[in-house]
């Protein structure tokens, strides 16, 4: 018999199918097995942190008109299809709510745990090698600049500012990328984004290199 996080994986993989490739079920499983690895040191329910990472990303807003409401509504209707618990659906969406780093002016006062933990996997992956892969693909699914050095990053965005950005590619790194190291919650993530930070600072001295033709 199928535990319930098998059945969540198989849901995951059927509604992202076809999903842009940042944002897809390989995001998704990657997001999971660094949850897990964080999980494995600080005293949580391993079972919200699953099911949390499986389904933090089953609506991006982004791909929904910027609408947070789809994303919840469809991880409660499919907890609820599985006999999870009230109160583990509850904690689920609570992580779901509040793992965006474009909510962060927003962010609960009290963060959960198993929120720490998600929203450090999902930073994680976000970052590095992975993270500029990420990056570039989504920039190119946008259609925007890789770079232009009269565009300048804008650091002081809001919420709303920052949801509708079509800025280069290069500045997202400054808008986002190299601010998420210092946004780790836990020791484990603080450790394991040190290194992917590094890597895409090491990339971006190489980038303008090439671009300058130096």
């Amino acid at each position: 018999m199928k535990s319930t996080i098998d059945k969540t994986v198989e849901f995951v993989k059927e509604k992202l199918e076809g999903a842009e490739a940042g944002h897809d079920w390989f995001h998704i499983e990657r997001v999971w097995k660094l949850a897990g690895k964080i999980a494995d040191t600080e005293d949580c329910n391993k079972e919200v942190v699953e099911l949390s990472a499986l389904l933090h990303d089953i609506a991006d807003p982004k791909f929904h008109n910027g609408d947070e409401t789809i994303a919840p509504r469809i991880a409660r209707e499919f907890l609820e299809s599985q006999n999870v618990s009230e109160e583990v659906i509850q904690n689920v969406l609570f992580v779901i709510e509040n793992i965006s780093f474009k909510n962060r002016s927003q962010a609960p006062e009290n963060p959960s745990i198993e929120l720490k933990i998600v929203q450090d996997a999902d930073r994680i992956d976000a970052i590095g090698a992975i993270g500029i892969a990420r990056t570039f693909n989504f920039g190119g699914f946008k259609n925007n600049l890789m770079y232009d050095p009269a565009l300048k990053p804008n650091l002081g965005m809001s919420k709303e500012e920052y949801k509708k950005s079509n800025g280069t590619t290069i500045n997202h790194f400054y808008e986002k990328l190299l601010l998420l190291k210092d946004l780790m919650n836990t020791q484990k993530g603080k450790i394991m984004a040190e290194e992917r930070h590094q890597y895409m600072l090491n990339f971006l001295d190489q980038f303008y290199k090439e671009w300058n033709v130096d």
